[in-house]
């Protein structure tokens, strides 16, 4: 794909890009700040997704914020933490059902998803487009894609103290040409985080009445993307969407526990 060859040119093939390590994401998600992230993303999340009973849900790259809320509702949950990343045992005094992954490579059947939530995920990728074709993979043919990216014409893309400040940032056509070219197609759009990601008590107190108003605006300067996509039942050409061979490198069960570690 032509744009993601750019991509890959603008950075560097991934090789030099400031980014997050999985306690750096936790650390964010303990702040004022990262706990006012998680309840206005959760809402949105739940607007789309509002039961998932009997369903299997997985998020990738750091969606264990976000997954809590559909634990008592899912048949099966998983959370896997692409190997740049590392990863931290989620959740925290349960059994463990995290796991550390190549980005373009899942320990998990053809079809066998139902929901993927993908949260820091593929602005953080060396490739967009394998992660992608992985996600198509491994979901159900009436399953469903929900992603949430940096906004590119957004604010917090452009401070780089918080998650969304790392990667690459997209704009809404970008995200639809990789998710096209992914053999996905867009089925719903919205934003969140309009209020600035600074962690001041004043902001962070007006935040919501800011958020609840300015969501009526609409005026793509939002700081995430939330866009849901269906996955597009079809042969594929050559094989182009088999998963690359490379081994999973190990499952979060083997990390030494803490009770710090997780979110």
């Amino acid at each position: 794909m032509a744009y993601t060859r750019a991509v890959n040119n603008r950075l560097g093939h991934g090789t030099n890009r400031m980014h997050f390590d999985a306690k750096d994401l936790r650390d964010f998600y303990r702040t004022p700040l990262g706990h006012l992230v998680r309840r206005q993303l959760t809402s949105r999340i739940r607007a789309r997704w509002q039961n998932v009973d009997g369903l299997t849900t997985v998020g990738v790259g750091f969606a264990s914020p976000y997954l809590g809320t559909f634990r008592s509702e899912a048949s099966r949950i998983g959370c896997f933490m692409p190997a740049r990343q590392g990863v931290l045992v989620w959740p925290v005094g349960a059994s463990c059902r995290s796991a550390l992954v190549e980005e373009h490579n899942w320990p998990l059947p053809d079809n066998s998803v139902d929901r993927l939530l993908a949260v820091h995920c593929i602005e953080q990728a060396e490739r967009v487009g394998p992660l992608l074709r992985e996600a198509w993979r491994v979901l159900a043919p009436d399953g469903r894609l929900l992603l949430i990216v940096p906004n590119r014409r957004g604010l917090w893309s452009r401070i780089d103290t918080t998650p969304f400040g790392q990667g690459l940032p997209f704009s809404r056509s970008q995200i639809d040409r990789q998710l096209t070219d992914g053999l996905f197609t867009p089925i719903d759009w919205g934003e969140a985080l309009y209020f600035p990601p600074f962690d001041k008590r004043l902001l962070l107190r007006i935040a919501p009445t800011l958020e609840k108003s300015l969501t009526r605006v609409s005026s793509g300067v939002a700081g995430v993307i939330i866009v849901e996509a269906r996955k597009e039942v079809m042969a594929p050409i050559g094989g182009g969407l088999r998963a690359e061979t490379q081994r999973v490198l190990r499952p979060s069960a083997n990390v030494s526990r803490s009770p710090r570690d997780g979110t």
